[in-house]
């Protein structure tokens, strides 16, 4: 290495060209993209709490909604049921969630957030405060306020279609944590 190549700056890392087969759809394509890797840098960030993906997403919702069916809460955030049974068993055995019989049907299960779990909710911030931070890197106030807007307006239509679909998922509106 000379010198002078030392001293040249790095070239941005370059994304491979969008397939063929998505020419018709290079917004939706970007989207796919964008969500992976976006994921892949939240498991980063998680993995340092101990959490793996997508069970930051129960926490969150128990830590909102206080305790709820086992049903409910696989209604709410969309995943199949077999997966969120092991997701429960994981965060039971680290001690951040309980789950006991329903006391109006003994057949259901409810499961809520334990109040050692507060801490973890403060981790959880940070985590996405520093996944904000490395996902907006490089937008100024402007532009992520207009990405803000636009990916707003980009979930609302998403939301229509599902909801015509028949899913109720885009339905529950945020309610702030309960009893952190």
């Amino acid at each position: 290495m000379t010198a002078e190549s030392a001293q040249q700056p790095t070239a941005a890392p370059q994304c491979a060209a969008a397939p063929g087969a998505v020419l018709d759809g290079p917004v939706s394509h970007a989207i796919s993209r964008v969500a992976r890797l976006h994921r892949i840098a939240a498991g980063r960030v998680l993995r340092d709490l101990g959490l793996h993906p997508g069970q930051e997403f129960l926490m969150m919702h128990l830590w909102d909604s206080g305790a709820v069916r086992q049903s409910e809460l696989i209604k709410a955030v969309g995943l199949d049921p077999s997966t969120v049974t092991k997701m429960l068993q994981r965060l039971e055995h680290s001690g951040h969630v309980r789950r006991r019989p329903d006391p109006s049907d003994r057949r259901a299960s409810l499961v809520e957030a334990t109040d050692a779990s507060c801490g973890l909710l403060v981790e959880v911030r940070r985590a996405w405060g520093e996944l904000e931070r490395q996902t907006l890197d490089g937008l100024d106030d402007t532009e992520r306020a207009e990405l803000t807007r636009l990916l707003g307006r980009v979930e609302a239509s998403l939301c229509t279609e599902a909801i015509r679909g028949g899913d109720t998922e885009c339905d529950a509106a945020y309610k702030g944590p309960v009893g952190c």
